[in-house]
């Protein structure tokens, strides 16, 4: 044993640079067996075995490693760095008496202060302790987003664990991989529901201590199962000490939260952020698209996007932790069609939504305005042509005309009135899409990141807008084009203070998201103007390489084909190792409120499409499979356009199927951001992909085109 010690001491504390990558993982494996060896020993190991600790890297994957900070020595880059504890307290002694959560129960709207907040955390964090959440294990905090959510996310960090955020839609299996590689002591449901998943799972987790529910009665009792009541009149009255010398203990550069990737391809990663990743990014981010304090002016924002994203955690908790902004949350059927409704009371002052909310909010108008009298569409349609082609400062008459007769009554109708940032992304946004909203004299500043950044690393900004643009990089972060083209497209390579320590536990995932030289290389394809905007252009994974060797970046065509035939509403483009390229196409249909799940029936917009066609179908049943000759018409015409302007023979869509039913989160195709998971789509719908390349001796020309399927 105590030569097996002294080689596992050696390697740990040894310079990094001298470690065998080989051993690593094995090595990481026996770290808690080889401690007890270390209490057991450290009574007669000389003074003169001690070796001095190493300079921390730029990454680790060990629960309670340390980092070296990016640091600069100018700019915000050079900021000091603080524990999420310090960011806080920092808050409630500026804004302590300033309104921090609004939610409604019932009819009835509820508020917490500030001061009230932190306190409330700092009891979560004495329940957490008192139920045995040991230092460095993950807390599972599994509902939608609400007081509680917050509340169980920071508590568990001021407690010395890990914020460990889990999607609603995870099945029981993907709930306890999750909790398993987090080593969650406690986990956080929000209802009976959620709890079920856990319960099914429970003697699998073997460091699990207890679960709080926060919504709803319990409907049993069971040993170590609390309601939320419950779990803070545990902390309550303990003493301030043990949590004040945790909190004391902690830096700025420890893991304080993971967030699980959605796991498109293999078992998710455990993406470990520090407190500086979290407390840096929201300040240049906050400096970035010029939030204003609340000493000044409140800020609004509405959470309803999933918690267990970075997206939805970097503006609704941390960014405006760090302004006072008041964080107003949403009913759980947001996505469902109550959002706006919430949007119209608390009118946000910034909005971030998902492209799929905008693309919804766009359907919605639209069927609103083909029900319009022939004036008022002729008017709106003015506007729009006005809205798109003008500034405010270069058509003075018209555009200030559009802006009072149509522009204010949209966003009003929206409860945008008072929303002066509205954001999109976490998932690629249509051209049309951006170009409709900045017609209604909406603009959408798309932003660009992931998870590995802590979430964003360029924003477009009203004074820094190109359309298709997600703008520039944060202050203090740079972006590094690698192995660019003849064309100047490259992979997007990002470094700062926003990127992550690492995947948990996983030393060789982690080498290969983070070079030698600590730049975190995103996978997706990018170019920059001379100005800095950066213009995403395909991903590498998503690349289509076809039997004739050409690389094809699927996005651009499907966005093509969704503009060319308004009637689409999910194309995935088909023809990886294929001849010839063929496309996937669901129709635009009414979503069940309930659960989400598409709908048989037409949209009321894909209703008056088929009409304007000469097509009688409202159903999806009616068209899919080429059952309608004059949609398929259609659907051919349009990719014939498509067709046309692509730059090669191989870049040409030679056969198309109507699928039976729209891609859902429910149905699999979509992740929880609503990006497309190409991989389950494949398996999914193998037999269509298939029968697309039966009997085929050669791809069509488009002279010749292929009959649909």
């Amino acid at each position: 044993p105590r030569s097996v010690y002294n080689h596992e001491r050696g390697t740990l504390h040894c310079d990094p640079k001298l470690i065998d990558i080989r051993y690593h993982s094995f090595i990481m494996i026996l770290k808690e067996e080889l401690l007890t060896c270390n209490n057991n020993l450290s009574a007669q190991r000389p003074d003169s075995l001690s070796v001095p600790a190493a300079e921390p890297r730029l990454w680790t994957t060990q629960r309670d490693g340390e980092v070296k900070l990016r640091m600069e020595e100018s700019g915000l880059a050079a900021e000091p760095a603080l524990t999420v504890n310090q960011m806080f307290v920092s808050t409630v002694e500026r804004y302590g008496e300033y309104t921090a959560l609004c939610w409604k129960e019932g009819d009835q709207q509820k508020s917490l202060k500030y001061k009230d907040y932190y306190q409330t955390c700092r009891i979560a964090a004495k329940s957490f302790l008192k139920l045995g959440l040991e230092r460095y294990h993950g807390v599972g905090i599994l509902g939608f987003n609400s007081v509680e959510w917050f509340v169980a996310d920071i508590g568990a960090i001021l407690a010395g664990g890990f914020a460990v955020g889990i999607y609603t839609t995870n099945s029981p299996e993907a709930c306890q991989y999750v909790a398993e590689n987090s080593k969650a002591n406690i986990i956080v449901v929000e209802n009976h529901k959620q709890l079920q998943k856990i319960l099914q799972i429970e003697d699998q987790l073997p460091h699990l201590k207890a679960i709080v529910q926060y919504k709803d009665e319990l409907k049993e009792k069971r040993p170590n199962l609390y309601t939320w009541a419950e779990f803070l009149e545990l902390g309550r009255d303990e003493p301030d000490a043990p949590l004040d010398a945790i909190i004391a203990s902690q830096k700025p550069n420890q893991c304080c939260s993971l967030i699980y990737t959605s796991g498109t391809t293999g078992q998710p990663k455990g993406v470990m952020l520090s407190h500086d990743n979290l407390t840096w990014t929201a300040y240049s981010t906050a400096k970035h698209v010029s939030l204003t304090a609340a000493s000044q002016a409140q800020e609004v924002v509405v959470s309803y996007l999933p918690l267990s994203h970075i997206a939805a955690q970097m503006v609704d908790i941390w960014i405006a932790m760090k302004i006072g902004g008041v964080t107003y949350f949403a009913q759980p059927d947001a996505l469902k069609g109550s959002l706006v409704d919430t949007l119209k009371e608390a009118r946000p002052t910034a909005f971030m939504g998902v492209p799929r909310v905008w693309e919804k909010m766009q359907e919605k108008m639209k069927a609103v305005g083909a029900k319009s009298s022939t004036v008022r569409r002729k008017v709106a349609a003015w506007a729009k042509d006005v809205g798109l082609n003008s500034a405010p400062g270069s058509a003075p008459v018209s555009y200030h005309v559009a802006k009072k007769l149509v522009f204010k009554k949209v966003r009003k109708a929206l409860g945008l009135d008072r929303c002066t940032k509205c954001y999109t992304g976490a998932a690629p946004i249509t051209k049309d899409t951006l170009e409709f909203f900045l017609s209604l004299n909406i603009p959408l500043c798309e932003l660009y990141g992931m998870s590995e950044s802590s979430g964003p690393h360029t924003i477009s900004r009203h004074d820094a807008f190109k359309l298709t643009s997600c703008g520039i990089e944060l202050p203090g972060c740079k972006t590094k084009l690698h192995n660019k083209d003849e064309e100047g497209n490259g992979e997007i390579c990002f470094w700062g203070r926003h990127v992550f320590m690492g995947y948990l536990n996983m030393p060789d995932k982690t080498e290969e998201a983070l070079d030698a030289e600590g730049w975190l290389h995103s996978g997706d394809l990018g170019k920059q103007d001379e100005n800095g905007f950066l213009f995403i252009t395909g991903r590498i994974k998503e690349l289509i390489i076809t039997a004739g060797g050409e690389n094809i970046p699927p996005v651009p065509i499907e966005d093509a084909v969704k503009e060319a035939v308004p009637l689409i509403s999910n194309a995935m483009l088909v023809g990886d190792k294929r001849k010839f390229l063929s496309m996937l196409l669901t129709i635009k249909c009414q979503v069940n409120p309930d659960t989400g799940d598409p709908q048989d029936e037409l949209t009321p917009e894909a209703v008056e499409l088929c009409r304007q066609l000469g097509s009688k179908a409202t159903r999806v049943s009616e068209i899919s499979g080429g059952r309608d000759p004059a949609v398929n018409a259609a659907i051919q015409e349009g990719i014939k356009r498509v067709n046309e302007k692509s730059t090669s023979n191989a870049q040409r869509i030679q056969k198309w199927v109507v699928l039976d039913r729209d891609f859902s989160v429910g149905g699999g195709e979509l992740g929880p951001t609503m990006k497309l998971k190409r991989p389950v789509v494949m398996k999914m719908y193998k037999e269509q992909i298939d029968n697309c390349y039966k009997d085929v001796a050669s791809p069509a020309t488009p002279d010749n085109p292929l009959p649909p399927k």
